[in-house]
């Protein structure tokens, strides 16, 4: 990699951070300080039913326990309504996207399903189906092979037939996750997604809203994800991830997170995160991850057990 790179960390405030988006947190922070890059936050408040707003300290609180700083104001979603909807206004000019008027459970019925969840069948394609209803607005993914470049992962690719047309903007008015993420990366300078491989598959969608908006598009480095125990989904909030504590304990979580990617462990124990990170940083090698490797939880001992993807 040349020059430095300007990444970033966009944790949803729904509960603080756990070991899987630890490991999502250090990997793009030592990608971007590693080349005296910067690093930014951003909080990614969108939806009003889910996030806490309490979460939005304490995950903040937890990055600088860790010694995970950030450069700048943190960037919140929830302030950037003007700047989605100049977004909109472009994709609605140009026909890239349209209104929807299906239900989730209309969507729901007999949907095939694809590495983004259900795949929108293209019903109001031609037109809303129930105009009376108000309306979601759907990305016109146009149909073929899609490809993304990743550092980590290669080449992976799709046809368009297996993600579908996105909801960029939902019923309720809230901006949906795709369209504002592209913008705001596009509005930080952000150089270099790194991120967890389980997002890999939005950034077909992403790319595609870079280019609809003549947005840069950024380099994509996704890391691989830790697991639930029993392998079949990833670590979450959702799925019962514990919060990673750095009042006990800083330092173990952030060399369990450093070895998970590949690194090689340090000779002895730093006493504190800033110790580790010094340590860390003129050592860490991104062509050490390897891609597709999943960290499990509650392994023998009821520790931590590797296995691949």
């Amino acid at each position: 990699m040349n020059g430095r790179i300007i990444g970033r960390f966009a944790p949803s405030p729904t509960g603080p951070l756990h070991f899987g988006s630890l490991i999502a947190a250090l990997g793009s922070w030592l990608s971007a300080r590693a080349t005296g890059g910067r690093w930014h936050l951003r909080i990614d408040d969108l939806d009003p039913d889910r996030s806490i707003a309490a979460m939005t300290n304490t995950i903040q609180v937890q990055l600088e326990a860790f010694g995970l700083t950030w450069d700048g104001p943190v960037l919140y979603q929830s302030e950037r309504g003007d700047a989605y909807a100049a977004a909109l206004d472009r994709l609605k000019a140009s026909g890239a996207v349209y209104r929807c008027t299906c239900t989730r459970r209309e969507i729901g019925a007999g949907a095939r399903y694809g590495p983004l969840g259900a795949i929108y069948a293209g019903t109001c394609r031609g037109g809303p189906t129930h105009p009376e209803r108000a309306a979601a607005l759907r990305l016109r993914l146009p149909a073929g092979r899609h490809e993304i470049a990743d550092r980590i992962q290669g080449t992976w690719s799709t046809d368009a037939d297996r993600i579908g047309d996105v909801i960029v903007r939902r019923r309720n008015g809230v901006t949906g996750y795709h369209l504002a993420t592209t913008v705001d990366d596009a509005f930080l300078g952000v150089t270099d997604i790194v991120r967890g491989s389980d997002l890999l598959p939005a950034a077909v969608i992403q790319n595609e809203l870079q280019r609809q908006l003549d947005l840069p598009a950024p380099a994509w480095a996704h890391l691989p994800v830790m697991m639930t125990p029993d392998g079949t989904d990833k670590l979450s909030k959702q799925t019962g991830a514990q919060a990673v504590d750095p009042a006990h304990d800083p330092v173990t979580p952030l060399v369990d997170a450093w070895c998970f990617l590949g690194q090689t462990a340090p000779p002895e124990t730093p006493d504190t995160p800033a110790e580790f990170l010094a340590w860390a940083l003129p050592r860490w090698e991104e062509t050490r991850i390897p891609p597709g490797e999943r960290l499990v939880a509650g392994g023998p001992g009821g520790g931590l057990r590797r296995e691949g993807a």
